[in-house]
């Protein structure tokens, strides 16, 4: 890295740390005065789904969190993470957050379960501070920019080259209860299992070839003109790959589908950075997100200061947690970069991910990600669940007044992060040989 862009992302410590100042005044009268007693944790929905951890004190507060699907995520919380903060003053979240990192080095804790299971105990952190401070967790990590988080639902018609399947669907997009204005929908390739179009000896060809074909470029050129066709020139548009093409070919992409005016061209090379994602984003007609496989500052850096995306997407319950999201929001603010929030967590996740980016100032959009729209059987991490998707997930948590209105994700006004888990719905939807905490 020169020198000069040294400087630049250094200077994102700047915010931060005022950040920890104004946390600090608040906690200041409560200092020492209470301390951790438990850590305790349980997956939900199937083997490897979803963790809820939860965190006791002296004071007879808890805090709730909950971490991504993932083998492993629990026994790093009660292996590695429980003792690290059993004892400990709960509102000194970022020595915890370094303590947490520090005693997990070993295991891997620059990224994955590692990170993936800290990152859930630091928002149970930020619940039990905003519960024992009687604040909202985004007043916390610095101020509430809005005071609902624009969302981005993730879904796609059946067969995207069919007109009347894409109209079928765009109705009902458009008249979701929660009024989405914008969408984020898959690319279609050649090569899906039984093709074998690519002359690969995997089941799935697709997920093992990097390259699109000239008749793959003319099925999304039609594809995605189809959605903007069935949603109308206004609803927001965005292209979901999965780090699955090559240069060349995200850059034929991202020409074949610009006159649709998409938001982004989303993770079209592998996660890890390299100077081609700073090549491609100079030379592609549309915006170049990434950031959902990206852990803590470091992982994020590269791709801000060397100027590899035009938005970062982070994923906040995953990523590092509450405080680490907002100083990479900071970081990505000095270069001018907006930040979006992949999510694909359960509500609990998502409301907490949502204070985080309500604090954030360039924040764009939100993901919501619910699966079927229209009432099949659906495996999802967080719950098997069968009809309707969204009363599902909202009946997942306690909580007062809607969770999602006219295309927002609502900030609730009580201390924490506003929801908790309810007891009723997650004793029925724990994971195999799960009992309620523990």
């Amino acid at each position: 890295m020169k020198r000069r862009s040294f400087i630049h992302a250094m200077a994102a410590v700047v915010p931060a740390a005022s950040i920890l100042a104004n946390y600090s005044a608040l906690a200041e009268p409560l200092r020492k005065k209470v301390k951790i007693t438990d850590l305790k944790a349980m997956v939900i929905g199937r083997p490897g789904g979803n963790t809820l951890v939860r965190i006791d004190t002296d004071a007879g507060v808890s805090g709730y969190g909950e971490a991504y699907w993932g083998f492993g995520v629990k026994e790093v919380m009660l292996g590695y993470l429980r003792d690290a903060v059993v004892g400990e003053d709960p509102l000194d979240i970022d020595p915890l957050y370094t303590k947490m990192i520090l005693r997990t080095g070993g295991a891997g804790a620059i990224g994955g379960v590692t990170v993936t299971a800290i990152s859930g105990v630091e928002i149970a952190l930020w619940d039990l501070a905003g519960r024992l401070l009687g604040a909202p967790v985004c007043k916390l990590l610095g101020g509430q920019y809005r005071s609902g988080v624009r969302a981005y639902l993730t879904s796609g018609p059946d067969n995207i080259l069919d007109p009347s399947s894409c109209r079928e669907w765009a109705a009902m997009v458009k008249n979701h209860r929660y009024g989405f204005g914008s969408v984020k929908s898959d690319i279609v390739r050649s090569g899906e299992p039984g093709d074998n179009d690519y002359d690969s000896v995997f089941k799935n060809p697709r997920g093992n070839n990097r390259q699109l074909s000239n008749q793959d470029l003319d099925n999304n050129a039609k594809g995605f003109g189809n959605l903007r066709e069935a949603l109308g020139e206004e609803f927001g548009i965005a292209v979901h790959t999965h780090w699955e093409l090559d240069m060349s070919d995200a850059l034929k992409l991202a020409r074949a589908v610009a006159p649709m005016r998409p938001a982004w061209l989303e993770d079209p090379l592998p996660p890890d950075f390299s100077e081609a994602w700073t090549k491609l984003t100079e030379e592609s007609p549309i915006p170049i997100l990434t950031g959902e496989n990206l852990y803590t500052r470091r992982g994020f850096m590269p791709f801000i200061v060397q100027q590899g995306c035009n938005i970062v997407q982070i994923d906040i319950p995953k990523s590092g947690g509450l405080l680490e999201s907002k100083k990479i929001a900071d970081l990505a603010d000095i270069f001018d970069i907006p930040v979006c929030a992949h999510n694909a967590i359960g509500p609990l996740g998502t409301i907490a991910s949502a204070h985080c980016a309500a604090s954030m100032r360039d924040f764009k959009a939100h993901e919501l990600s619910f699966g079927h729209l229209n009432g099949q059987p659906n495996d999802s991490p967080w719950g098997h669940v069968e009809g309707d998707p969204i009363k599902s997930w909202e009946s997942f948590v306690l909580h007062d007044g809607p969770l999602v209105k006219d295309g927002r994700i609502l900030i609730p006004d009580k201390p924490g992060i506003g929801v908790e888990p309810n007891p009723d719905y997650v004793r029925a939807h724990l994971a195999p040989g799960e009992t309620w905490w523990g």
